[in-house]
């Protein structure tokens, strides 16, 4: 039996971040995992996901070419099994890096698969076999999660595809289904159609990616459509044609294809975690009720932190998290503020998500700002004008609340955003900072002026007096 200060369970990037922290202070510590080593993001998810963006956004690019004078784009084609491995590249290039963390760490690195008992005891079944046990003052809970399949479809082997093993296929076949169309399953869709493939997208839900906002919604559901057929609101069946194809049904239609791509979210990891053995009560997903700002489980030295908790599967959240459980294990727990919330999905236009949602203010009377990009000057020099901004903000004060966006480099404009709601700014200091011409940010003052215009009743001045 092995006696340590800090147990971490756990080597994604939560696990990682806590890792960091911990190394600062003590020696006295294991970090335990089970499967391959790395975060979700490098090896299945943001990374590699962002590479296949890249190249099916620089293929599509070819239907604009004539527009600015360039000929010959026409006879451009894509290589499959080149593109994936290019995609393969960069991930490993990303995954060794993140692996550099754990290299060295000798025995204080267990492979296995852990299992709590108690709040202060770990039992770890070793990878290579037998069982050792670790007690811990402190333990820190970040298995992380896995991409959710219904058991059914598991019958259709590999024609069934998550992000975990899409990015591994040496090429893809020519029709693919891709259901959930949340964040990841929106990217991957558009960028497949934009490559080439037969692709059909379906959500059970009525929105896509992270949107909750009508008029953004809309829009996106217009702009998506146009390239690729997306089907909302309904739940799909799966079966099987006479000619062995895979057939999606959708209460409404039909469609053949030869690949399902399962992109409806990911599933805590806490089987046989034996959270049951803390002593406190678990929700329906096994999870137990936790501080978010401290992570801390009740009054006892457990934390769970990053995707495996439930509640923000977002790197950065997820990095903040581990720093947030593995201080509050070094020193006491500590209440942290949260970061503004920020939600980015990659599809053209992009998609960003920031502070609180169109959702979230249904109840409250907040003004609208509102921008058409599709009359944008920068955008339309980059035959990229099209999309919503929309800004809400407190009546009254004008404090800025949040924004829904579906524009060209929204990642760029929502940063600035969520910077000026984390700061607590108002609409009439936001219009305030400079705005540089010729360039996408003129559109957010042109969402802020008729939403001054709404908070105060009249223009404020965007010079600021001395």
């Amino acid at each position: 039996m092995r006696k340590v200060r800090i147990a971490i369970l756990g080597a994604g990037s939560a696990g990682l971040t806590a890792l960091a922290q911990v190394r600062k202070h003590t020696d006295d510590f294991v970090i335990v995992n089970h499967g391959a080593y790395g975060t979700t993001c490098a090896r299945v998810g943001c990374m590699p996901s962002k590479a296949l963006i890249q190249a099916a956004d620089d293929f599509h690019r070819r239907h604009e070419l004539g527009t600015l004078g360039i000929r010959g784009g026409e006879g451009l084609a894509v290589d499959m099994p080149a593109v994936l491995q290019r995609v393969r590249d960069y991930r490993d290039a990303r995954v060794a890096g993140v692996l550099g963390a754990t290299d060295k760490l000798g025995e204080r690195s267990i492979a296995g698969r852990a299992r709590l008992d108690g709040p202060q005891r770990i039992v770890v079944a070793l990878a290579g076999g037998g069982e050792e046990v670790v007690e811990a003052e402190q333990i820190i809970i970040a298995t992380g999660t896995r991409p959710v399949v219904p058991a059914p479809w598991r019958a259709f082997g590999d024609r069934i595809l998550t992000t975990d093993e899409l990015f591994e296929q040496p090429d893809l076949p020519r029709r693919i289904a891709v259901i959930g169309l949340g964040v990841i399953g929106l990217e991957l869709g558009q960028a497949l159609a934009r490559l080439g493939f037969d692709v059909a997208g379906y959500e059970m839900r009525e929105t896509l990616g992270p949107l909750t906002d009508p008029v953004v919604q809309a829009e996106a559901e217009r702009l998506m459509g146009a390239e690729f057929p997306v089907h909302l609101g309904r739940a799909v069946d799966l079966g099987e044609s006479a000619g062995g194809a895979i057939v999606v049904d959708d209460g409404e239609a039909q469609r053949e294809v030869d690949m399902v791509l399962a992109a409806m979210g990911r599933r805590p990891n806490v089987d046989g975690l034996g959270l049951e053995t803390l002593g406190v009560p678990l929700d329906d997903r096994g999870l137990p009720e936790f501080d978010r700002h401290t992570l801390r489980v009740g009054e006892l030295p457990v934390f769970i932190t990053g995707d495996v908790n439930g509640e923000l599967q977002i790197l950065h959240e997820a990095s903040d998290e581990g720093f947030v459980a593995a201080w509050n294990a070094l020193h006491g727990p500590t209440r942290f503020r949260r970061r503004v919330g920020l939600a980015i999905a990659f599809s053209d236009p992009q998609i960003a998500v920031v502070g609180q949602s169109y959702a979230e203010l249904a109840d409250r009377d907040v003004a609208v700002g509102e921008f058409d990009f599709s009359k944008q000057p920068r955008a339309l020099a980059m035959l990229k004008a099209e999309g919503r901004l929309r800004i809400y903000a407190e009546r009254g004060t004008g404090r800025l609340l949040g924004a829904e966006m579906l524009i060209p480099a929204a990642e760029h404009i929502g940063h600035l955003l969520a910077l000026a709601v984390q700061r607590e700014m108002t609409v009439a200091e936001l219009l305030t900072l400079p705005f540089y011409h010729p360039v996408l940010e003129e559109g957010l003052r042109s969402a802020l002026r008729p939403l001054a215009k709404e908070v105060y009743g009249e223009a404020p001045l965007e010079l600021a007096k001395i």
